[in-house]
């Protein structure tokens, strides 16, 4: 059986980022950007108010005061989206609103609130430093500057980027698109009430969602049959697309074919078995440049699976360079027995407190356990030569809910 790290790696080295397409903005959330974004035009792009108030010269109220205001005299109204219909000369003022260009002559704005109209006369009640309350053209950056780096996961902060810099349509790398496929006769479909001996195909959506919540797109093949003959029809449609996932038939059961059927298609298999647990029956190969995964039929076997190979793979696919899970240190709050010679993968509840992080072992740790997989929010990592933890003893966790982490309280 190969270690876990060495398995990753195999799946690593055989898996390359998609090429590239061109997006509209709005599309590319999520996306990992597959070109260097320059601005065209300075931010912002002329001098512009910052609040609504008066455009003023700065010496004009260099000595204004409550006791001793200044008066000047407003020559026209400026709102924002207009432009200025004249320069500010000596002992004037533009009424103007937050985001209109400052006009000419004008070099600072005095706040509304520190002033009084009278008439066609505005005092102004505090002295004034010159550029208060002026956004300056392209101070947020300038015509040509560098504002978005090729390799970037465009987040809504890049979309506004985007857009601020004009660019309705972004080179993005492509999204993977995985077919998924469950083997076995004992399956039927989610609209189907399961007759005696038969089950709900309940990896097919599983799996879907995993791949979505990866980033990528899923294609659900549906159930495949125990046949040499049904699973190669079922395979010669899943080679289509970028990514191949099957669940189940990669034990060593009579009717376990997917392996072989992968090899009679032309697969080069790199391995079948990885000391883990849950998930030891794991097929890895390539078939026509692309990645294909055989996953266990039980379903937290196949999660815990996908989690630590098939979703690090989609991510590289796509371009990403953050393709791990984070783990960090917690404090196990109950003791842990295992067997040495796998890692073992523990469903868990983490929790955040003022005194750290701490992670319970679930009760129902068997690969059919899905009620304690939906309670879980993070995986224990018991690693290989380890037989027993204590509890109090600090573990790793990799947690795969990021609901866990919206547990801290604000820091405001």
């Amino acid at each position: 059986m190969l270690p876990v790290k060495e398995a990753l790696s195999i799946i690593l080295a055989e898996v390359r980022p998609l090429e590239s397409e061109t997006v509209d903005t709005l599309s590319a959330l999520g996306r990992v950007l597959a070109e260097d974004i320059t601005a065209a035009r300075p931010n912002p792009p002329w001098d512009n108010s910052a609040m609504d108030g008066y455009a003023l010269r700065s010496e004009d109220a260099r000595q204004a005061s409550k006791d001793s205001p200044a008066a000047l005299r407003v020559i026209y109204d400026l709102p924002a989206g207009s432009t200025p219909r004249g320069p500010v000369n000596k002992g004037e003022a533009v009424r103007i609103m937050t985001g209109a260009p400052v006009p000419d002559g004008a070099d600072a704005v005095v706040m509304v609130e520190k002033t009084e109209a009278r008439g066609e006369t505005v005092l102004v009640f505090e002295a004034i430093r010159p550029g208060a309350n002026v956004r300056k053209s392209g101070e947020d950056f300038a015509s040509g500057d560098m504002v978005i780096r090729e390799g970037t996961v465009i987040r809504p902060a890049e979309v506004l980027m985007l857009a601020t810099t004009g660019k309705a349509a972004v080179c993005v790398k492509k999204r993977p698109v995985a077919a998924v496929l469950s083997t076995g006769d004992e399956l039927v479909d989610i609209e189907t009430v399961p007759s005696p001996g038969k089950i709900t195909n309940s990896n097919g959506y599983g799996l879907c969602a995993l791949v979505k919540d990866s980033g990528a797109e899923a294609v659900n093949l549906g159930i495949a049959p125990d046949t040499r003959q049904g699973l190669m029809d079922k395979l010669t449609e899943a080679v289509k697309y970028d990514c191949i996932i099957t669940s189940g038939g990669v034990s060593v059961g009579d009717y376990d074919f997917v392996k072989d059927v992968l090899k009679e298609m032309g697969s080069e298999m790199r391995f079948w078995k990885v000391a883990m647990k849950p998930g030891k029956p794991l097929a890895f190969g390539v078939i026509g440049g692309r990645p294909a995964f055989g996953l266990p039929g039980n379903p937290i076997s196949s999660m815990v699976a996908f989690e630590q190979f098939v979703r690090p793979a989609l991510l590289k696919m796509a371009g990403r360079k953050d393709i791990y899970r984070r783990t960090f240190p917690a404090i196990l709050t109950a003791p842990i027995k295992k067997k040495p010679g796998r890692v073992n993968f523990l469903r868990g509840s983490l929790t955040i407190t003022d005194e750290g992080f701490l992670v319970k072992p679930l009760e129902g740790q068997g690969s059919g356990m899905i009620s304690t997989m939906v309670q879980a929010n993070a995986f224990i990592i018991a690693p290989e030569g380890v037989s027993a933890l204590e509890e109090g003893e600090v573990v790793h966790v990799q947690p795969f809910d990021a609901t866990v982490l919206q547990a801290v309280t604000p820091g405001y």
